[in-house]
């Protein structure tokens, strides 16, 4: 019985992969895994969309505080959420795994479940990718996913006078690192929300919350228009889950620091316009709970702009 990776090869990997992934269909595969490239079938009239984002062992995750199940979920959570930001909808994804020979192949199993029982839920196919050997795990997933044009998310539609809204709460996966143990929580991609948002008049900017709300918010404010933007935030409305608060007391954290600055919750942080819906309707319209938590104003002149508390890789 085989019990890492070197004992079955790099196309044992691969046909172990593709035997649990099979399981997930979707309408725009015309080829999927097995030939050099794979064949997606956009939708009429819609754009593609495409993107990147990687999860390395001993950055974004650890084997002792993750189960391989859950580091898979998360891998494309993280990367679908990127698309609920643009109002898109998935087509598919691709996988480029590098991991070390002695990795378990439990473990490579449990990842491919996590990934698959994500793409099943989302209609997101893996429809192809690569593996390579190296030092520690990554997984660098490409997705894939279509919009119609005019109906497509971006920062840059920021202005000031805009209300700032944020989807979920924020905070409880930070608050599960920040205590050390086992970080059990896989963040929802706001994918239904997002394409209901695209369809409301008066919409500004969007982003998903990765890095943290300051840092995340920096990043609507600098691509928005008409002139350096700042915004006033009401931190006492900033949601956070029952018993955060409390919890966060307990381990000795400041709760309203962890709800700012801890990344991976993954919601959609957005502007309106001022004569756009009141964030009880857009809870009614997106299918989750919306709190609006600020407004967009001008940066006053001769003031820089800091740089946000947040994740950053460099």
């Amino acid at each position: 019985m085989p019990r890492r990776l070197g004992d079955i090869g790099e196309f044992g990997v691969i046909a172990r992969i593709e035997r649990i992934a099979e399981r997930v269909q979707g309408r725009s595969v015309e080829l999927g895994i097995g030939d050099d490239a794979a064949v997606l079938r956009p939708p009429p009239g819609e754009r593609l969309l495409v993107s990147t984002d990687a999860l390395v062992e001993n950055v974004h995750f650890r084997w002792a505080t993750q189960a391989p199940v859950t580091v898979g979920r998360r891998a494309l959570a993280a990367n679908l959420s990127d698309l609920a930001a643009m109002g898109g909808r998935p087509l598919g994804f691709v996988l480029a795994l590098a991991a070390p020979p002695s990795l378990p192949v439990a473990t490579l199993d449990g990842v491919a479940r996590g990934l698959t029982a994500e793409a099943r839920r989302y209609a997101c196919p893996l429809v192809g990718g690569n593996v390579t050997r190296a030092q520690r795990t990554s997984l660098t997933l490409t997705v894939l996913g279509a919009a119609r044009p005019g109906r497509i998310l971006t920062r840059s539609g920021t202005r000031v006078g805009d209300r700032i809204l944020v989807t979920g709460s924020l905070g409880a996966v930070a608050l599960e690192v920040a205590r050390g143990g086992r970080v059990r929580r896989v963040p929802r991609p706001r994918i239904e929300a997002g394409r209901a948002l695209a369809r409301l008049p008066k919409v500004g900017g969007c982003i998903d919350v990765s890095d943290g709300l300051e840092a995340d918010l920096g990043h609507l404010l600098a691509a928005g228009s008409g002139g350096p933007l700042a915004a006033e935030l009401e931190q006492a409305r900033i949601p956070v889950p029952r018993g955060f608060k409390a919890a966060c007391r307990r381990a000795g954290l400041d709760p309203e620091r962890l709800a700012l600055q801890g990344g991976e919750d993954y919601e959609l942080l957005f502007t309106l316009r001022p004569a756009a819906p009141a964030a009880r309707e857009l809870t009614r319209r997106l299918g989750v709970p919306v709190t609006e938590i600020g407004r967009v104003t001008r940066r006053q002149r001769g003031r820089q702009a800091s740089a946000a508390p947040g994740w950053r890789h460099f």
